[in-house]
């Protein structure tokens, strides 16, 4: 498969798998995520960040 198409496939997949961690995430806390990081809380948005790293590692190491 041509570099490019597959990188942009493996961006989609990657993004998509970011997007359902983030929405399972939120499901199971107990607090609306969106309104406390609009609220400027800033161990929300570490969780958040915490959130994308971990699942950014299990797809890279799904894909290699």
């Amino acid at each position: 498969m041509n570099p490019i198409i597959s990188s942009i496939v493996y961006f989609a997949i990657g993004m998509i798998f970011c997007a359902l961690g983030y929405k399972l995430f939120d499901v199971i806390t107990p607090f609306d995520l969106n309104k406390e990081i609009d609220d400027h809380n800033i161990a929300a948005g570490l969780a958040v960040a915490g959130i994308f790293i971990g699942v950014a590692i299990v797809v890279s190491a799904a894909i290699i």
